[in-house]
């Protein structure tokens, strides 16, 4: 059986062909987001998936640690099994999406939404 987060993966890479993907699949560096990405602007930038049920989203203290430390070009993108939304955010606001989960304000709600805000960075 596939997993949400590989499904959902593929769906990504499926909808950003402009988009250059590596998968990171890390156990010696605890905390590093799921993908690499590389736009046609020359700019790299990291992504978290998380596929959830619910309005909470859950990171491990590694993965608060990285966007903490990391602010600037990490997103996170969330998928909600339910109503299939897709949400970015920013890994800045990683500590606000803890405390807040689906109800903060993402700077995307669409899947192609979120593709386009990737591709123009």
């Amino acid at each position: 059986m596939v997993k949400n987060e590989t499904k959902f993966w593929q769906e990504i890479k499926r909808n950003t062909p402009q988009i250059k993907w590596t998968r990171i699949e890390n156990s010696s560096a605890l905390g590093t987001p799921d993908l690499l990405g590389y736009n046609a602007n020359g700019h790299f930038f990291t992504v978290e998936l998380k596929v959830i049920k619910g309005n909470k989203i859950t990171f491990s203290p590694h993965q608060i640690a990285f966007h903490v430390k990391h602010p600037n070009n990490s997103f996170i993108l969330a998928k909600h099994l339910v109503s299939r939304d897709v949400k970015l955010y920013e890994g800045s606001k990683i500590e606000q999406l803890v405390a807040c989960g689906l109800k903060l304000e993402a700077c995307a709600s669409t899947l192609d939404a979120c593709r386009l805000m990737l591709e123009t960075l």
